[in-house]
């Protein structure tokens, strides 16, 4: 279900943020914007980004309720995942890179693996690994990855020896610090950062934020039909 954003969302978002960061000619400017996409959106939907760590409670906590109100709400609305690995999570950065692999070798397996992580993530809290390498986190990881990705352990392995899967792990963390990110989950609509992040928002918080936006939409159309 997820996939690289392609469509017009990416005009909107990178327009939106022309006035927060002005990119040095010397800087290295990824060939698509970063996330996944969940599922499909009308051109003009309502913006939602999340930045989540796999490896984070708070990020997994946060997911049930966004997930139900882009699903309650669709197609109004639109959500863009960040994959952000936040430094004092060890294995984090491997789980982002997953995403990244995953989205490559089957895009249709990118939120399924987020999901797996989050019911998995506890397997790779700091204390769980503290005595694994970096090569012994990275094969549980690919072996978790083939229950989902539907490829197979070598090619799933190969995807951590590439160095644009690293590459695109480190674009996204980067890209949530030129955001302001500092924590997950973080989350933006229509390009405005929502106030507490870092902490999960419940259904009912995210429908007082979306319901109004939608209502005021409507009566814009409304108007617009009769001018």
């Amino acid at each position: 279900m997820g996939r690289s954003i392609v469509h017009p969302l990416i005009l909107f978002v990178l327009i939106a943020h022309l006035s927060i960061r002005t990119v040095d000619a010397q800087s290295s400017i990824p060939a698509r914007y970063d996330g996944f996409v969940y599922g499909r959106a009308k051109e003009d939907s309502i913006v939602i980004e999340a930045f989540f760590d796999p490896i984070c409670p708070d990020s997994r906590d946060s997911w049930p309720p966004l997930k139900r109100v882009i699903e309650d709400y669709s197609p109004h609305v639109s959500l863009i995942v960040h994959p952000f690995a936040l430094p004092y999570h060890d294995s984090s950065f491997v789980s982002c890179r997953a995403l990244h692999i995953a989205n490559k070798l089957n895009e249709s397996a990118t939120y399924p693996l987020l999901e797996l992580f989050f019911k998995k993530q506890g397997k790779y809290y700091n204390k769980p690994t503290l005595q694994m390498s970096r090569a012994s986190v990275v094969t549980s990881m690919a072996q978790l990855m083939e229950e989902v990705v539907g490829d197979s352990f070598s090619a799933i392995k190969a995807g951590f020896e590439d160095p644009h899967t690293d590459q695109a792990a480190r674009i996204s963390f980067k890209y949530g610090c030129s955001r302001g990110v500092y924590g997950t989950p973080f989350f933006f609509v229509n390009g405005f950062a929502l106030p507490d992040g870092g902490s999960p928002i419940d259904y009912n918080k995210w429908k007082s934020i979306i319901a109004p936006l939608i209502g005021h939409r409507n009566k814009e159309e409304v108007l617009h039909f009769f001018l």
